[in-house]
């Protein structure tokens, strides 16, 4: 194929209007075409359902007079706990399309976590189902700001206005507001390494700036016939911005489903509907993997695209999609604060197993060092984003600020530059490879470690499912590296297991990535957006060794 990413890249050009609202985008402007679908939906216990975009827009217009109704104005929040269901994109679109502010919260989250979300975002109204109210009644007179709750499907308690009485008692006629591509449109809560989640306050223009990477990440999307699915949660910047908004944005279907990952279940999913296009992170790919080795001998697989994010997908899981499933997955780059940055488009520029990819149109990509400086190709720094595009305009990718937060706001930015926290390097061609966290990086016997390289490596051997790899302390080397290995069905822990591990990195890395410690772990602590919390495994690891040490100084 010809590389064509500088011409792609030099061509791009933001058009960013005077007025855009999400709301409009996603739904209002296609509302009119009454045979137009936007979502096909089901949940584990068989219920189906399927929803035109005017059947969004007139439930979309019932809610957004009901809230009105209820107090809510421009600028205020409203928090969405809810999971993959038609009335989450109902209410996202009638929130964004009256002015106020969306505030989407896991259905996943404790109590606790609730509370500090909905006491710090100021929400006023709060819409909850069956699986989220038992973790918010605890904690409702606790957050005396949430003067409201609506539930949806039978969700019932006395305080909680039933979401089937409001939109049938409201006017389906509702004049959404005028709002800037600079508005705020929702709040999103990342969870930083240290201090409490930080409150990314995102405008309605970063729809926009993620529109790029998400037509080049499912190459050249929409293409007649494409339908989208995701298991990513929609209340994470994963499953909202990398697939809600963005399909229906496009006035193209997308398929919902309520229900724990499953790999069977996804691999059904992707038959029965035709599924043709889909963001899957690493992890979901590396159990559809071991699963299902040869899937399509089962299932009927159509996928055009795959988008994976969150972590590496490593050269194995690479080489099973394109072998397996038919698709050359495009592996991409972002945070909620300035989402899909960089990442790959197969069919346009060469997408290499354990890239990154490279910086999408419209996004300035550098690695910089401490000062903000740019560094040579080759040479290992943090990934940034330059708030001007290489057009000379804004780039509308960016968050607007951490609300209450003004030290961090500025902490995230060195001059123009905004800071990823990530670790990588690029080379000549202009791909990026990922190194870690830069709180992930860690030194053993002075030698400098990426866990990434390291998890793929061992992720190759066919006993291991997953992997995840943290320095432990160690009184000679610093640190030694250690993995914690999940195993895949059919193998059992043993010492010979073990040092045939050991030896498997040994011979494909450098001598002193091999870990010289392992630990087989029934599951590895994961985010609810399907990334590998490291930082619990250093922390456990580090109360181990240092009670290692107590008890050994304890019996001198």
């Amino acid at each position: 194929m010809r590389d064509r990413y500088a011409e792609v890249h030099g061509a791009f050009r933001w058009n960013v209007p005077a007025s855009f609202n999400i709301g409009q985008a996603c739904c209002g402007r296609w509302a009119n075409d009454r045979a137009r679908f936007a979502l096909y939906w089901e949940d584990e216990s068989g219920a189906t359902a399927a929803y035109t975009f005017w059947d969004l827009q007139q439930r979309a217009n019932r809610l957004s007079n009901a809230l009105s109704a209820m107090g809510v104005g421009r600028g205020d929040r409203v928090a969405l706990l809810l999971p993959q269901r038609p009335e989450t994109a109902i209410a996202h679109v009638a929130v964004y399309q009256m002015g106020a502010v969306a505030v989407p919260l896991s259905f996943l989250f404790g109590p606790e976590a609730l509370e500090y979300r909905l006491v710090h975002s100021a929400t006023k109204v709060a819409i909850v189902d069956p699986q989220s109210l038992p973790n918010f009644a605890p904690i409702r007179e606790r957050c005396p700001g949430v003067g409201r709750v609506i539930g949806v499907a039978g969700a019932r308690e006395s305080y909680v206005t039933p979401w089937e009485d409001l939109l049938e008692r409201a006017s389906s006629r509702h004049e959404g507001v005028a709002t800037r591509p600079t508005d705020p449109a929702l709040v999103i809560y990342t969870s930083g390494t240290t201090g409490p989640p930080k409150a990314a306050l995102m405008p309605h223009s970063c729809l926009l700036g993620n529109q790029p990477g998400f037509v080049h990440s499912h190459d050249g999307y929409p293409r007649e016939g494409d339908l989208f699915w995701s298991p990513a949660d929609w209340a994470w910047t994963g499953g909202l911005m990398d697939a809600l908004l963005p399909a229906l944005c496009h006035g193209q279907p997308i398929v919902g489903y309520r229900g724990r990952f499953d790999p069977e279940r996804a691999l059904a999913l992707i038959a029965k509907y035709g599924i043709r296009n889909s963001f899957l992170f690493p992890t979901a790919l590396k159990m559809m993997m071991k699963a299902f080795p040869r899937p399509r001998e089962r299932f009927d697989i159509r996928l055009r695209s795959i988008m994976s994010a969150g972590e590496s997908v490593g050269s194995t899981v690479f080489e099973w999609a394109r072998e397996a499933l038919g698709v050359t997955v495009n592996e991409m780059f972002g945070q909620t604060e300035m989402n899909y940055i960089v990442g790959n488009s197969h069919e346009l520029w060469p997408a290499r197993p354990g890239s990154m990819g490279r910086p999408y149109p419209g996004h300035r990509v550098a690695v910089i060092d401490d000062d903000g400086n740019e560094l040579p190709r080759g040479e290992a720094g943090e990934v940034a984003v330059h708030r001007i595009a290489p057009d000379g305009t804004p780039d509308p990718v960016f968050f607007l600020e951490y609300a209450g937060n003004p030290e961090g706001t500025r902490a995230k930015y060195t001059g123009d530059w905004c800071r990823t926290g990530d670790v990588a390097v690029m080379d000549e061609a202009g791909d990026l490879w990922y190194r870690g966290r830069a709180d992930d990086m860690f030194k053993a016997a002075g030698y400098r470690i990426g866990p990434s390289e390291i998890e793929n490596c061992l992720v190759k051997h066919p006993a291991v499912a997953n992997a995840a790899v943290v320095p432990s302390p160690d009184a000679e080397r610093g640190n030694v590296v250690k993995a914690f290995i999940v195993l895949a069905p059919g193998h059992e822990p043993s010492g010979a297991l073990e040092d045939e591990l050991r030896s498997h990195v040994r011979g494909k890395l450098a001598p002193y990535e091999y870990p010289r410690e392992i630990e087989f772990i029934d599951a590895l602590p994961m985010t609810t957006t399907g990334k590998v919390q490291r930082k619990v495994l250093r922390e456990r690891e580090a109360a181990r060794k240092a009670g290692d040490g107590r008890r050994s100084r304890g019996r001198r």
